[in-house]
């Protein structure tokens, strides 16, 4: 049996960008039911982060947004990230705001190394989060952004001149255009 037109590399591209959320996805989820942030709030949170300021590894500035922000409002941090993790994993296996939801990926996963856990499955995540980034034009193959076509509305356009580079919405372009 013949496939017509497969594209192999978009392919690989969307199946690593489902992969990545699904990462993300069971981040959360686990978060929620495993380590149970929900039944008993801000225990692993905060015993983790007490956890962080003893280590070396961790910036000093990084100490100082932990012990002055962070524990300071454990209970809401407790709460947001993994309902966020299990949002942005279902985002991005649906391909539904693509670039945004990697980007919000990457700021969470700097954070996580920030607070000085650097390992092999850390590297692999922000450096799938870079790929997609680099790839971001595979990407949209079977999303929700292609079928709302959203695509356009975080590329990346050059104006008439070349000089600047602005965010620009398919609907602003068509008017500009008009």
């Amino acid at each position: 049996m013949k496939i017509k037109n497969l594209k192999l590399f978009p392919s690989l591209i969307v199946l690593t960008r489902v992969l990545f959320g699904m990462g993300w996805l069971l981040a959360g989820v686990t978060k929620i039911t495993e380590k149970l942030w929900f039944k008993e709030p801000g225990i692993f949170l905060r015993e983790y982060l007490k956890q962080s300021l003893q280590q070396s590894n961790v910036p000093p500035l990084y100490k100082i947004f932990i012990e002055n922000i962070v524990l300071e409002h454990v209970l809401i941090f407790n709460y947001v990230i993994p309902i966020v993790q299990f949002i942005l994993g279902l985002f991005l296996i649906a391909g539904l705001f693509t670039i945004p939801s990697i980007l919000v990926c990457l700021f969470m996963h700097i954070n996580f190394i920030l607070s000085g856990n650097m390992n092999l499955i850390s590297l692999i995540l922000y450096t799938n989060a870079f790929l997609l980034i680099i790839f971001r034009t595979n990407i949209y193959y079977f999303s929700l952004d292609k079928h709302f076509n959203w695509v356009s509305l975080f590329t990346i356009n050059l104006n008439k001149r070349g000089t600047t580079v602005s965010l620009q919405s398919k609907k602003e372009r068509l008017h500009d255009n008009s």
